[in-house]
């Protein structure tokens, strides 16, 4: 049906090619004299272009645009015609593409140029050539041979020529096509270089460089045959008359055709054309051996198909419960008796009428289950931690029959434990010291259990390292002796050293501070050292060993000592940030001194 359909259409179409080509010949010839008389027009600023002899206000020229119009309504219906009927034949082809085809049939050519045209009157010598618009040449052939190198490129060699009275034009082209195939249908686009001859009368005929850039619509008749229905290609031609064109004009002397070619005729194929491989289907399935309750998922695989098709799918199964979709299937075994089963799937091609089906089978078996036991092992890391501190317990549980198996159950003798999956973390918050046991259950798919335990030992953390801390702090008020440390700094001189009697690994840390309006020089450090001579021998004979007490100057900027106790094991945490004292230089200010010796009485006078 649809060939007959493409018959009566491919009739239609060559009957109104030609009333088409007509119109397209009457329009491009009037085109080009209603532009140059309007030039013609501007310049001149007439109502009539002398040249070419046509009046602008005569019913002849009225008439032309109306008759114009008529005709390209032609063209118009073909285009609508094509269109509308078009999409019917759009569908991709199943066949291979020829090795070669030929074409052969009818040309039509509008040169479009202007070229110098000689005459032979009898009896006279032969006037000089004059310049001569060539009209379009309805008489013509053309031959194309195309030799394809797969579905879409091709290399084409176009031959071609028309005749008129007044010249002849003849081409031979080579280059490249691209063709796109349809069941019905084949479009085309080409561009090829070669020569261009143009003979005109009675002038030498001239060579030139030629160009062909077009493509066409072709309709399959039969396998070895089709029918161009129409091919339209931009011809270019330039060429040389200098020995006949006067000087003054260039354009006449090399002039340059750019021309219309319309074609229509018969395309004869050669080789190719046989049917696409046929149609296939293979199938697969993801477990060969299955346990009873194991699903098997089945897959198939179409080739040769129309890949611009939809395919369709049907599964079927010797055994089990089968659900599928498209190009997958899954096969629930549950229930199934041990055995051998085959899956096997159908894939069709609804649109197209021939080789449009495949089918494929593949087996799987089923087997019993045995029924041993599954095997599991945990351990803990770290295997030691302390009191508050977490581990994580790892298990590998496995079957010896390769059934499904999980793994959770679990229990803790102390802290909390919680799991998922093959881990859990045991916390041990709250639990005391010693050794806690994590059990772990490994279930199969069918009940079978096993169970291990993994231990983790739990320690009470180490006691803190110890810390210095700043005891006390001393004020001098005393502005008449800013050294003196004063009934109220005695006291808290006197509590710092009962804690150095307590520990006797302790030592004292003694920082003194100056106020920047102080000016008396090594205050701070004179601070210093009056405490530490009050602990290691004031008149509280407290006799603290002066090797445990360390002075050093501070930066608070007041007037103040600091009394820090630093325990064994202990570091002074300012000692970035304050300095030695230099006890060799600075030396302690008694609180009571000795008055001065008097004078010596003067020596008796001789």
């Amino acid at each position: 049906m649809e060939e007959t359909d493409g018959r009566i259409f491919s009739v239609a179409i060559l009957c109104l090619l030609q009333k088409c080509m007509v119109a397209v010949e009457f329009i491009v010839s009037k085109w080009r004299l209603f532009h140059s008389c309007y030039s013609c027009y501007q310049v001149s600023q007439f109502r009539s272009c002398k040249y070419f002899e046509v009046d602008l206000d005569s019913e002849d020229f009225m008439s032309l645009c109306s008759k114009a119009h008529r005709r390209s309504a032609c063209v118009a219906l073909v285009l609508a015609v094509v269109v509308v009927l078009l999409p019917s034949l759009l569908s991709a082809q199943d066949e291979t593409p020829p090795k070669a085809d030929l074409f052969i049939g009818y040309q039509w050519l509008n040169p479009g140029g202007t070229v110098p045209v000689g005459s032979n009157p009898p009896f006279q010598p032969p006037p000089p050539p004059v310049a001569t618009k060539l009209p379009s040449m309805p008489i013509g052939y053309g031959v194309t041979g195309t030799y394809n190198f797969d579905k879409w490129w091709g290399l084409s060699i176009d031959v071609g020529g028309n005749f008129q009275d007044l010249a002849s034009e003849s081409t031979i082209s080579v280059g490249p096509r691209l063709m796109w195939r349809g069941d019905n249908i084949n479009m085309f686009v080409h561009t090829m270089l070669g020569l261009n001859r143009l003979s005109p009368k009675d002038v030498n005929s001239s060579n030139g460089i030629g160009a062909v850039l077009g493509g066409g619509i072709d309709l399959k008749i039969w396998k070895s045959m089709s029918f161009r229905l129409i091919e339209a290609d931009y011809v270019l031609g330039r060429h040389n008359f200098s020995e006949f064109a006067p000087v003054t004009e260039p354009q006449l002397r090399h002039p340059v055709l750019e021309g219309v070619r319309l074609r229509s005729g018969l395309v004869f194929n050669f080789g190719g054309g046989g049917k696409e491989a046929p149609v296939a289907a293979s199938c697969s399935v993801d477990h060969s051996e299955v346990m009873v309750g194991e699903p098997v998922h089945a897959t198939v695989s179409a080739s040769n198909f129309n890949p611009k098709h939809t395919l369709s799918y049907s599964w079927s199964s010797t055994g089990g419960k089968l659900e599928g979709k498209d190009t997958g299937a899954s096969i629930d075994t549950t229930g199934l008796a041990g055995g051998s089963y085959t899956v096997t799937a159908r894939v069709s091609d609804p649109r197209a009428k021939k080789n449009n089906e495949a089918s494929c089978t593949s087996n799987f078996t089923v087997k019993e289950p045995p029924k041993n036991p599954p095997q599991i092992s945990c351990s803990a890391s770290p295997t030691s931690v302390q009191t508050g501190g977490s581990a994580t317990i790892s298990c590998t549980c496995t079957s010896p029959d390769n059934v499904p198996v999980t793994v959770g159950g679990w229990t803790a003798t102390g802290g909390s434990i919680s799991g998922s999956g093959n881990s859990a973390t045991l916390n041990t918050t709250g639990a005391p010291s010693g050794t806690i046991t994590v059990n772990a259950t490994c279930s199969d798919s069918r009940g079978l259990t096993a169970s291990t335990t993994a231990s983790v030992t739990v320690e009470n953390p180490p006691p803190p390292p110890p810390q210095a801390n700043k005891l006390n702090e001393c004020q001098y008020p005393n502005k008449m002796k800013p050294w003196r440390v004063d009934n109220t700094c005695k006291a808290m001189l006197d509590d710092a050293a009962l804690k150095l009697q307590q520990d006797p690994e302790a030592k004292l840390v003694v920082v003194g501070n100056a106020d920047p309006k102080e000016k008396r020089k090594n205050l701070a450090a004179e601070r210093a050292v009056d405490v530490k001579a009050y602990i290691s021998g004031g008149e509280a004979k407290q006799n603290i060993d002066p090797s445990r007490i360390e002075t050093r100057t501070g930066t608070e900027g007041t007037m103040t000592s600091e009394q820090w106790i630093v325990p064994s094991g202990a570091t002074f945490p300012e000692a970035s940030t304050t300095a030695v004292v230099d006890e060799s230089k600075v030396k302690a200010i008694p609180d009571h001194p000795k008055p001065a010796a008097k004078k010596a009485a003067k020596k008796k006078a001789q």
